[in-house]
């Protein structure tokens, strides 16, 4: 008998999402993927992002310009089994120039002593580091390279942090882009 009542509550109550649940409904991660932010879009904040902001102020102050684009994959800086930050490469179509970008992560930053960061651009093409830029004893979770002439050729950010007290940094690159 207790299975019968339990069957026929299964079925009304799925009875009833059926009708309370309109043919066609969309629900979030069904459907297309969103377009990626455009320019328009970024422009609306000079905050600091995960993503890159072209806009933020460090960007600005590396002389980004502010058509810039992420190109090739991420590569993450790992220490100990856990990421700690992203090293990202740039491209601008406007200005013809690539840019380095590193991010350190909350995950690691809101409990870390000050670090040291390095970032730059290699070159495949010249067996070089381009752009380069070295910030010590720092808590910066975002920074930039200036623009490198390098759009002709085959590169990839490149990026190191070294936690206070750690003889060597963790490093990371890009994906190479040619």
């Amino acid at each position: 008998m207790r299975s019968t009542r339990l069957r026929k509550f299964a079925l009304a109550a799925a009875a009833t999402v059926l009708v309370l649940t309109p043919a066609g409904a969309a629900y979030a991660g069904s459907g297309p993927a969103p377009e990626p932010a455009g320019k328009s879009d970024r422009a609306a904040t000079t905050a600091p992002t995960a993503q890159g902001n072209p806009e933020s102020k460090r960007a600005r102050a590396a002389g980004v310009c502010d058509d810039a684009y992420q190109i090739g994959a991420t590569g993450y800086i790992k220490r100990g089994g856990a990421t700690i930050a992203s090293v990202k490469q740039f491209y601008s179509k406007e200005c013809n120039e690539n840019y380095g970008y590193l991010w350190v992560w909350d995950s690691f930053r809101n409990g870390a002593e000050p670090y040291d960061l390095n970032l730059g651009v290699f070159s495949y093409d010249r067996d070089m580091v381009l752009g380069e830029i070295t910030i010590s004893d720092t808590k910066l979770q975002e920074l930039w390279t200036t623009g490198t002439d390098t759009a002709a050729e085959c590169t990839a950010a490149v990026g190191t942090l070294r936690p206070e007290g750690v003889p060597l940094p963790a490093q990371a690159a890009s994906e190479k882009r040619c």
